[in-house]
């Protein structure tokens, strides 16, 4: 695949999150477009409409607004559409069984989300140069699973 960049999304209510993601993209050697929403009924509806760029990746907070995380995930997991997609759920805490329950909605990965920059954006590179490396060599992300932080 002859690519040059990422699109992402990144799903989260928190205006200072979206500031911290779109801070560590930019800084990243993997070139990063990145679209941000504010709930799960925003990042569907956009998803759905015609003129959506389908993303390579989602990082979408647990607890979001309007649409929840796992309806989302239900729904992108059920559109042959999105079959490229890979979702990364965050969270800064969670237990084992609702961590479980994000894998079995359909995500790829899990992160627990760390309160600091440094270590977020450790992770969010670790991620983004992983999902680099399968897209630009054309491996299956069917069974990509990560959980990390």
């Amino acid at each position: 695949m002859n690519k040059e960049f990422l699109n992402v999304i990144v799903v989260d209510e928190d205006e200072g999150n979206l500031i911290f993601f779109k801070s560590i993209f930019k800084d990243l050697k993997v070139g990063v477009k990145v679209q941000c929403f504010m709930n799960g009924d925003n990042l569907m509806e956009y998803l759905n409409s015609e003129d959506a760029l389908i993303p390579e990746i989602v990082f979408m907070k647990y607890e979001i607004t309007k649409k929840s995380s796992m309806e989302c995930l239900e729904e992108i997991k059920m559109d042959f559409r999105f079959g490229n997609i890979v979702t990364a759920v965050y969270s800064h805490l969670l237990s084992e069984d609702e961590i479980e329950s994000v894998f079995v909605k359909g995500a790829n990965i899990f992160i627990k989300k760390p309160e600091a920059y440094e270590p977020l954006k450790k992770i969010l590179t670790e991620v983004i140069t992983i999902n680099w490396q399968y897209h630009t060599s054309g491996l299956n992300i069917d069974n990509f699973m990560m959980k990390v932080g």
